[in-house]
């Protein structure tokens, strides 16, 4: 099994900065792709942005140049810096990873966290 948690949400004024951060735990041999993805109230999920196991980033044109996706493998933690805030950033982010559970499987699974909110006020 295989679990993601979320943290570092929060309240914050327009402007600002937050520092999300996903551990990864539970059964894993490997993990590919890590990514973030908001989903704000009536709208569908959206990929916020995606860093593959080699640390090669893409990032959605809204937050280019605002956000940034890393990640510590030795962890198996992915982060969001978010700086420059703006009201259009509120969202519940969902952390999402591609785990190969153990060495003879045949496939990478994808988990997602129970999503942390972000809320930014102008």
């Amino acid at each position: 099994q295989v679990q993601l948690v979320e943290s570092g949400g929060g309240l914050v004024q327009a402007g600002g900065s937050l520092r999300l951060s996903c551990v990864i735990s539970g059964t894993i041999f490997r993990i590919n792709d890590m990514g973030w993805y908001r989903q704000a109230p009536g709208k569908q999920r959206e990929p916020v942005a995606v860093i593959t196991s080699g640390g090669n980033t893409n990032h959605a044109d809204s937050v280019k140049g605002r956000f940034t996706i890393s990640r510590d493998n030795a962890k198996n933690t992915v982060y969001l810096q978010m700086n420059s805030l703006k009201p259009e950033d509120t969202a519940v982010y969902y952390c999402n990873a591609d785990v190969k559970e153990k060495y003879y499987s045949t496939s990478y699974r994808g988990y997602w966290g129970q999503g942390t909110q972000v809320t930014v006020s102008s």
